[in-house]
Protein backbone atom coordinates (compact mmCIF):
# COMPACT_ATOMS: atom_id res chain seq x y z
CA UNK A 1 0.00 0.00 0.00
CA UNK A 2 2.96 2.47 1.18
CA UNK A 3 4.30 2.18 -2.77
CA UNK A 4 0.75 2.39 -4.18
CA UNK A 5 0.36 5.65 -2.26
CA UNK A 6 4.15 7.44 -3.38
CA UNK A 7 3.42 6.51 -6.72
CA UNK A 8 0.23 8.34 -6.97
CA UNK A 9 1.97 11.20 -5.10
CA UNK A 10 4.90 11.27 -7.95
CA UNK A 11 2.36 10.94 -10.03
CA UNK A 12 0.34 14.01 -8.66
CA UNK A 13 3.61 16.35 -8.58
CA UNK A 14 4.39 15.44 -12.21
CA UNK A 15 1.03 16.19 -13.50
CA UNK A 16 1.09 19.68 -11.31
CA UNK A 17 4.05 20.29 -12.87
CA UNK A 18 3.11 19.46 -16.61
CA UNK A 19 0.01 21.92 -15.97
CA UNK A 20 2.32 24.61 -14.63
CA UNK A 21 4.49 25.01 -17.16
CA UNK A 22 1.65 24.33 -20.04
CA UNK A 23 -0.79 27.48 -17.83
CA UNK A 24 2.63 29.46 -18.05
CA UNK A 25 3.10 28.92 -21.32
CA UNK A 26 0.13 29.71 -22.82
CA UNK A 27 -0.47 33.47 -20.70
CA UNK A 28 2.92 34.33 -21.16
CA UNK A 29 4.85 32.73 -24.03
CA UNK A 30 1.73 32.59 -26.19
CA UNK A 31 0.96 37.05 -25.93
CA UNK A 32 4.66 37.21 -27.06
CA UNK A 33 3.88 35.07 -30.15
CA UNK A 34 1.12 37.39 -31.01
CA UNK A 35 2.77 40.62 -30.61
CA UNK A 36 1.25 41.63 -27.24
CA UNK A 37 3.58 43.04 -24.15
CA UNK A 38 2.59 41.83 -20.79
CA UNK A 39 3.80 45.18 -19.47
CA UNK A 40 1.25 47.17 -21.46
CA UNK A 41 -1.27 45.52 -19.49
CA UNK A 42 0.24 45.59 -16.36
CA UNK A 43 1.07 49.81 -16.48
CA UNK A 44 -1.22 50.71 -19.05
CA UNK A 45 -0.41 51.98 -23.03
CA UNK A 46 -0.08 55.41 -22.39
CA UNK A 47 2.57 55.12 -19.93
CA UNK A 48 5.97 56.49 -21.29
CA UNK A 49 9.22 54.02 -22.66
CA UNK A 50 11.28 54.32 -19.54
CA UNK A 51 7.86 53.01 -17.12
CA UNK A 52 7.39 49.94 -19.18
CA UNK A 53 10.69 48.98 -19.50
CA UNK A 54 10.76 49.38 -15.40
CA UNK A 55 8.48 47.01 -15.62
CA UNK A 56 9.28 44.37 -17.88
CA UNK A 57 13.14 44.60 -15.78
CA UNK A 58 10.92 44.38 -12.36
CA UNK A 59 8.54 42.01 -13.45
CA UNK A 60 11.56 39.64 -15.33
CA UNK A 61 9.10 39.99 -18.21
CA UNK A 62 13.19 40.34 -20.47
CA UNK A 63 13.82 36.92 -19.57
CA UNK A 64 13.30 33.82 -21.27
CA UNK A 65 10.20 32.32 -20.75
CA UNK A 66 12.01 29.00 -19.32
CA UNK A 67 13.87 31.43 -17.21
CA UNK A 68 10.58 33.27 -15.92
CA UNK A 69 9.39 29.72 -15.24
CA UNK A 70 11.51 29.08 -13.17
CA UNK A 71 11.28 31.71 -11.55
CA UNK A 72 8.06 31.54 -11.05
CA UNK A 73 7.94 27.81 -9.55
CA UNK A 74 10.84 29.30 -7.30
CA UNK A 75 8.12 31.95 -5.90
CA UNK A 76 5.96 29.32 -5.54
CA UNK A 77 7.80 27.41 -3.46
CA UNK A 78 10.01 29.97 -1.65
CA UNK A 79 8.71 33.51 -2.77
CA UNK A 80 10.21 35.67 -5.00
CA UNK A 81 12.06 39.55 -5.07
CA UNK A 82 10.82 41.93 -7.46
CA UNK A 83 13.71 44.41 -8.21
CA UNK A 84 13.90 47.22 -10.69
CA UNK A 85 17.29 48.76 -9.02
CA UNK A 86 17.16 49.47 -5.16
CA UNK A 87 13.31 49.02 -5.80
CA UNK A 88 12.31 45.41 -4.10
CA UNK A 89 9.15 44.01 -3.48
CA UNK A 90 9.12 40.59 -1.57
CA UNK A 91 6.29 38.56 -3.03
CA UNK A 92 6.22 35.11 -0.13
CA UNK A 93 5.21 31.80 -1.32
CA UNK A 94 2.82 30.85 -2.46
CA UNK A 95 3.71 33.92 -4.84
CA UNK A 96 1.43 34.08 -7.83
CA UNK A 97 2.56 37.50 -8.79
CA UNK A 98 0.54 40.49 -8.98
CA UNK A 99 -2.39 41.82 -10.34
CA UNK A 100 -2.88 43.86 -13.41
CA UNK A 101 -5.07 46.04 -12.43
CA UNK A 102 -5.10 46.64 -9.26
CA UNK A 103 -1.34 45.84 -8.14
CA UNK A 104 -2.02 43.14 -5.26
CA UNK A 105 -0.99 40.37 -4.26
CA UNK A 106 -2.55 37.57 -6.27
CA UNK A 107 -2.23 34.75 -3.13
CA UNK A 108 -4.17 36.44 -0.28
CA UNK A 109 -6.88 38.00 -3.25
CA UNK A 110 -7.62 34.40 -3.83
CA UNK A 111 -7.40 32.88 -0.53
CA UNK A 112 -9.75 35.39 0.07
CA UNK A 113 -12.35 34.49 -2.55
CA UNK A 114 -11.61 31.13 -1.63
CA UNK A 115 -14.16 30.43 1.66
CA UNK A 116 -17.11 31.84 -0.75
CA UNK A 117 -16.50 28.48 -3.32
CA UNK A 118 -15.52 26.14 -0.70
CA UNK A 119 -18.89 27.08 0.81
CA UNK A 120 -20.66 26.75 -2.41
CA UNK A 121 -18.98 23.72 -3.62
CA UNK A 122 -18.86 21.78 -0.36
CA UNK A 123 -22.69 22.16 0.40
CA UNK A 124 -24.00 21.55 -2.89
CA UNK A 125 -21.37 18.47 -3.05
CA UNK A 126 -23.73 16.85 -0.10
CA UNK A 127 -27.24 17.73 -1.45
CA UNK A 128 -26.02 16.65 -4.68
CA UNK A 129 -24.64 13.06 -3.44
CA UNK A 130 -27.65 12.36 -1.27
CA UNK A 131 -30.46 13.59 -3.42
CA UNK A 132 -28.65 11.76 -6.51
CA UNK A 133 -27.55 8.66 -4.99
CA UNK A 134 -30.75 7.96 -3.07
CA UNK A 135 -33.57 8.86 -6.62
CA UNK A 136 -30.83 6.84 -8.65
CA UNK A 137 -31.30 3.49 -5.96
CA UNK A 138 -35.25 4.07 -5.48
CA UNK A 139 -35.40 4.69 -9.40
CA UNK A 140 -33.98 1.16 -9.86
CA UNK A 141 -36.14 -0.92 -7.24
CA UNK A 142 -38.92 0.89 -9.21
CA UNK A 143 -38.09 -0.01 -12.52
CA UNK A 144 -40.50 0.66 -15.34
CA UNK A 145 -42.66 2.36 -12.51
CA UNK A 146 -45.04 5.89 -12.78
CA UNK A 147 -41.93 7.05 -9.84
CA UNK A 148 -39.20 5.59 -11.82
CA UNK A 149 -39.98 7.82 -15.20
CA UNK A 150 -40.73 10.87 -12.78
CA UNK A 151 -37.46 11.02 -11.33
CA UNK A 152 -35.63 10.47 -15.31
CA UNK A 153 -37.52 13.37 -16.52
CA UNK A 154 -36.29 15.35 -14.01
CA UNK A 155 -33.36 14.12 -14.16
CA UNK A 156 -33.39 14.82 -17.75
CA UNK A 157 -34.46 17.85 -16.88
CA UNK A 158 -31.77 19.10 -14.79
CA UNK A 159 -29.19 17.99 -17.06
CA UNK A 160 -30.67 20.03 -19.70
CA UNK A 161 -31.46 23.30 -18.31
CA UNK A 162 -28.47 25.69 -17.76
CA UNK A 163 -27.35 26.71 -13.83
CA UNK A 164 -28.49 30.12 -15.41
CA UNK A 165 -31.84 29.94 -16.36
CA UNK A 166 -32.75 27.33 -13.31
CA UNK A 167 -30.73 29.73 -10.78
CA UNK A 168 -32.55 32.95 -12.45
CA UNK A 169 -35.77 31.41 -12.15
CA UNK A 170 -35.24 30.04 -8.91
CA UNK A 171 -34.64 33.50 -7.65
CA UNK A 172 -37.29 34.92 -9.04
CA UNK A 173 -39.23 32.67 -7.55
CA UNK A 174 -38.44 31.91 -4.40
CA UNK A 175 -37.11 35.35 -3.51
CA UNK A 176 -38.89 37.83 -5.34
CA UNK A 177 -42.33 35.79 -5.32
CA UNK A 178 -42.76 34.02 -2.67
CA UNK A 179 -40.34 35.92 -0.27
CA UNK A 180 -39.43 32.96 1.22
CA UNK A 181 -35.20 33.73 1.04
CA UNK A 182 -33.66 36.78 1.30
CA UNK A 183 -31.79 38.80 -1.00
CA UNK A 184 -28.04 39.52 0.17
CA UNK A 185 -24.44 38.69 -0.18
CA UNK A 186 -22.31 35.77 1.03
CA UNK A 187 -21.64 36.09 5.12
CA UNK A 188 -19.10 34.12 6.35
CA UNK A 189 -19.73 31.37 8.82
CA UNK A 190 -17.55 32.32 11.63
CA UNK A 191 -19.86 35.39 11.57
CA UNK A 192 -23.57 34.32 11.76
CA UNK A 193 -23.73 30.57 10.80
CA UNK A 194 -27.27 31.04 10.45
CA UNK A 195 -27.02 33.89 7.68
CA UNK A 196 -24.19 31.66 6.06
CA UNK A 197 -26.89 28.96 5.45
CA UNK A 198 -29.75 30.65 3.82
CA UNK A 199 -28.24 32.88 1.74
CA UNK A 200 -26.43 29.82 0.16
CA UNK A 201 -29.37 27.33 0.63
CA UNK A 202 -30.41 28.61 -2.60
CA UNK A 203 -27.30 28.42 -4.91
CA UNK A 204 -26.63 25.06 -3.34
CA UNK A 205 -30.28 23.96 -4.39
CA UNK A 206 -29.54 25.22 -8.29
CA UNK A 207 -26.22 24.06 -8.25
CA UNK A 208 -27.20 20.39 -6.76
CA UNK A 209 -30.21 20.44 -9.21
CA UNK A 210 -27.97 20.28 -12.25
CA UNK A 211 -25.01 17.90 -10.89
CA UNK A 212 -28.13 14.98 -8.94
CA UNK A 213 -29.38 14.43 -12.32
CA UNK A 214 -26.23 13.11 -13.42
CA UNK A 215 -25.65 11.34 -10.86
CA UNK A 216 -29.20 9.70 -10.56
CA UNK A 217 -29.26 8.53 -14.11
CA UNK A 218 -25.46 6.81 -13.48
CA UNK A 219 -26.86 5.04 -10.39
CA UNK A 220 -29.55 3.79 -10.99
CA UNK A 221 -27.35 2.75 -14.58
CA UNK A 222 -25.12 0.97 -12.35
CA UNK A 223 -27.50 0.08 -9.75
CA UNK A 224 -29.69 -2.06 -12.86
CA UNK A 225 -26.62 -3.80 -13.94
CA UNK A 226 -25.23 -4.79 -10.44
CA UNK A 227 -29.09 -6.19 -9.52
CA UNK A 228 -28.14 -8.73 -12.33
CA UNK A 229 -25.29 -10.16 -10.70
CA UNK A 230 -25.15 -13.86 -9.82
CA UNK A 231 -23.90 -12.65 -6.52
CA UNK A 232 -27.05 -10.52 -5.75
CA UNK A 233 -28.98 -13.37 -6.73
CA UNK A 234 -27.48 -15.88 -4.56
CA UNK A 235 -27.99 -13.35 -1.69
CA UNK A 236 -31.23 -13.27 -2.12
CA UNK A 237 -31.40 -16.97 -2.61
CA UNK A 238 -29.20 -17.45 1.03
CA UNK A 239 -32.33 -15.35 2.47
CA UNK A 240 -30.99 -12.14 3.47
CA UNK A 241 -32.92 -9.37 3.63
CA UNK A 242 -33.65 -7.03 1.00
CA UNK A 243 -31.87 -3.99 3.24
CA UNK A 244 -28.76 -6.02 3.48
CA UNK A 245 -29.02 -7.44 -0.31
CA UNK A 246 -29.05 -3.53 -1.82
CA UNK A 247 -27.23 -1.89 0.90
CA UNK A 248 -23.86 -4.30 1.31
CA UNK A 249 -24.02 -6.47 -1.88
CA UNK A 250 -25.73 -3.92 -4.65
CA UNK A 251 -24.99 -0.34 -3.40
CA UNK A 252 -21.43 -0.63 -2.54
CA UNK A 253 -20.44 -2.13 -6.12
CA UNK A 254 -22.91 0.30 -7.60
CA UNK A 255 -21.51 2.85 -6.49
CA UNK A 256 -17.90 2.66 -7.37
CA UNK A 257 -17.88 4.78 -10.37
CA UNK A 258 -19.72 7.67 -8.38
CA UNK A 259 -16.04 7.76 -6.51
CA UNK A 260 -14.64 8.69 -9.32
CA UNK A 261 -17.22 11.28 -10.71
CA UNK A 262 -18.05 12.43 -7.18
CA UNK A 263 -14.42 13.84 -6.74
CA UNK A 264 -13.75 14.90 -10.49
CA UNK A 265 -16.95 17.28 -10.32
CA UNK A 266 -16.23 18.63 -6.29
CA UNK A 267 -12.55 19.28 -7.75
CA UNK A 268 -13.63 21.24 -10.49
CA UNK A 269 -16.26 23.03 -8.05
CA UNK A 270 -13.66 24.47 -5.71
CA UNK A 271 -11.88 25.46 -8.57
CA UNK A 272 -14.55 28.07 -8.92
CA UNK A 273 -18.55 27.74 -10.07
CA UNK A 274 -18.52 30.62 -12.85
CA UNK A 275 -22.08 30.56 -13.67
CA UNK A 276 -23.22 30.06 -10.48
CA UNK A 277 -21.40 32.82 -8.41
CA UNK A 278 -22.28 35.01 -11.17
CA UNK A 279 -26.10 34.45 -11.06
CA UNK A 280 -26.28 34.85 -7.27
CA UNK A 281 -23.75 37.89 -7.11
CA UNK A 282 -20.94 35.67 -4.54
CA UNK A 283 -17.44 36.68 -5.09
CA UNK A 284 -15.57 33.59 -5.23
CA UNK A 285 -13.34 32.09 -7.47
CA UNK A 286 -15.52 31.82 -10.67
CA UNK A 287 -16.36 35.96 -10.02
CA UNK A 288 -13.03 36.76 -9.91
CA UNK A 289 -11.74 34.65 -12.94
CA UNK A 290 -14.13 36.16 -14.66
CA UNK A 291 -13.82 39.80 -13.86
CA UNK A 292 -9.96 39.09 -14.36
CA UNK A 293 -10.75 37.86 -17.93
CA UNK A 294 -12.82 40.93 -18.57
CA UNK A 295 -9.99 42.86 -17.42
CA UNK A 296 -6.89 41.10 -19.39
CA UNK A 297 -5.59 40.46 -15.87
CA UNK A 298 -3.20 37.68 -16.62
CA UNK A 299 -1.61 36.86 -13.32
CA UNK A 300 -5.29 36.57 -11.27
CA UNK A 301 -6.59 34.30 -14.58
CA UNK A 302 -3.39 31.73 -14.11
CA UNK A 303 -3.90 31.98 -10.38
CA UNK A 304 -7.30 30.57 -10.04
CA UNK A 305 -6.20 28.15 -13.23
CA UNK A 306 -3.41 26.52 -10.66
CA UNK A 307 -5.87 26.69 -7.88
CA UNK A 308 -8.52 24.78 -10.11
CA UNK A 309 -5.74 22.35 -11.27
CA UNK A 310 -4.37 21.85 -7.90
CA UNK A 311 -8.20 21.37 -6.66
CA UNK A 312 -8.42 18.59 -9.85
CA UNK A 313 -5.31 16.87 -9.20
CA UNK A 314 -5.70 16.25 -5.43
CA UNK A 315 -9.13 15.49 -5.88
CA UNK A 316 -7.74 12.55 -8.68
CA UNK A 317 -5.61 11.30 -6.13
CA UNK A 318 -8.06 11.11 -3.25
CA UNK A 319 -9.65 9.16 -5.59
CA UNK A 320 -6.53 7.07 -6.46
CA UNK A 321 -5.94 6.30 -2.84
CA UNK A 322 -9.99 5.61 -1.71
CA UNK A 323 -10.30 2.97 -4.72
CA UNK A 324 -6.69 1.69 -3.39
CA UNK A 325 -8.52 0.79 0.32
CA UNK A 326 -11.66 -0.28 -1.44
CA UNK A 327 -10.44 -2.21 -4.28
CA UNK A 328 -7.08 -4.41 -3.42
CA UNK A 329 -6.74 -5.02 -7.21
CA UNK A 330 -6.13 -1.68 -8.17
CA UNK A 331 -2.64 -1.22 -5.73
CA UNK A 332 -1.29 -3.59 -8.41
CA UNK A 333 -2.16 -1.93 -11.84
Amino acid sequence: MLTYIIRRLINAVITLLVVTAVTFAVFFMVPKLTGSDPALLYIGKTSDAAAIQGIRIKMGLNDPIPVQYGKFLKGLVAGRDYANGPDVTHCPAPCLGYSFKTDQEVTPLLLHDLPVTFSLAIGAAILWLIMGVATGVISALRRGSILDRGVMTGALAGVSLPVYFTGLLSSAVFVYWLGWLPEGQYVPINENPGQWFVQLLLPWITLAFLFAATYARLTRANMLETLGEDYVRTARAKGLPERTVIGKHALRSGLTPIVTIFGLDLGALLGGAVLTENVFNLRGLGWQALTAIRGNDLPVILGVTLIAAFFIVFANLVVDLVYGLIDPRVRLG
